[in-house]
């Protein structure tokens, strides 16, 4: 009798089957309904949102000078510009570059503030704003220091002068000190160049990682610095003066005991720079020569800043 039931093909009136096809579907509505609620109440919320950007700093390749490109979620600033004539409005454009929330010079050199000087062109085209321009208290005045303030007159870029104490802002939680010059002192090109320490601060751990660019920095610079900062510790080090011999002493690199070590410099440069004893000790502080980076040798290179993780060399 049981074979009988389950292999059944009695017909069934159509009315009945209608009503059993509801029936079904009622039943399965209610059933998934239950599960969905069911299901919504054993979810787990973390908390967390989508993964933090990172902040990205790219040692530009601008031939014998200097230009650090700070970037995060599509903001762009600039530590130095390099020299003129070296492409910079390219290199920038090709990396879609449109607006720079600041341009800091951080000595009147050319090779230091020679691509800003260019950069009226690509203002005055629409291909380049420039928010704002930042400067240190440097006294020695000429060609370059004209040019630079001439730009920001014509196309009304305001300009703000750092010492030490101020504090410059980009992205949440990097914060840029300036640690020299100081406002008390005069001085003139290599001495006066901005020195900023740059800081990626968690929420709980305080400073997770650190740069510290320094321009062309002497060593007399250095030892000023280090009578007026208890701390200089810093992950990366944009190494003083394009690693010449007058600048990165041996007591100035230990207290900021870098692991990375970057150089702006140009190739086959007439200067020799970077000299062989400032390659040697700063082999010596990170204890690896991989880790000191080149622009003659690597081209453009980048680190990134990440929250909660620290600073890595982006592959």
């Amino acid at each position: 009798m049981f074979d009988k039931m389950l292999v059944s093909r009695n017909p069934v009136p159509k009315n009945t089957n209608r009503l059993v096809y509801l029936w079904i579907l009622l039943c399965a509505c209610c059933w998934g309904a239950l599960f969905s609620l069911l299901l919504s109440g054993c979810t787990y919320d973390s908390g967390w949102s989508a993964e933090p950007e990172p902040l990205r700093v790219t040692f530009l390749d601008v031939g014998q000078g200097l230009a650090v490109l700070l970037e995060h979620e599509g903001r762009y600033a600039l530590y130095d510009s390099g020299p003129d004539s070296a492409g910079l409005m390219d290199t920038l454009a090709s990396r879609g570059v449109k607006s720079l929330d600041w341009v800091l010079v951080s000595h009147f050199h050319r090779d230091h503030g020679g691509g800003f000087m260019e950069m009226g062109a690509a203002i005055e085209s629409g291909q380049l704003k420039v928010r704002r321009l930042l400067v240190g208290l440097d006294t020695a005045v000429g060609f370059v220091s004209d040019s630079v303030y001439t730009v920001a007159r014509r196309y009304k870029i305001p300009v703000d002068t750092l010492e030490r104490g101020d504090t410059v802002y980009f992205a949440d939680g990097f914060r840029l000190e300036c640690l020299w010059p100081v406002s008390y002192g005069r001085f003139g090109e290599n001495r006066a160049s901005v020195v900023l320490m740059g800081s990626m601060v968690g929420p709980q751990a305080g400073r997770e990682s650190a740069i510290l660019l320094t321009g062309d920095l002497d060593t007399a610079g250095e030892n000023r610095l280090m009578e007026l900062s208890r701390d200089l510790s810093a992950d990366l080090l944009q190494v003083g003066h394009h690693g010449s011999a007058c600048s990165s002493g041996l007591q100035f690199l230990s207290r900021v005991a870098p692991r990375y070590a970057a150089i702006g410099v140009g190739k086959n440069n007439r200067y020799g720079h970077p000299k062989d004893e400032v390659v040697n000790k700063l082999r010596i502080v990170t204890g690896d020569s991989s880790a000191v980076y080149r622009t003659d040798l690597h081209g453009s290179f980048s680190f990134e800043m990440w929250p909660g993780v620290g600073l890595v060399p982006e592959k």
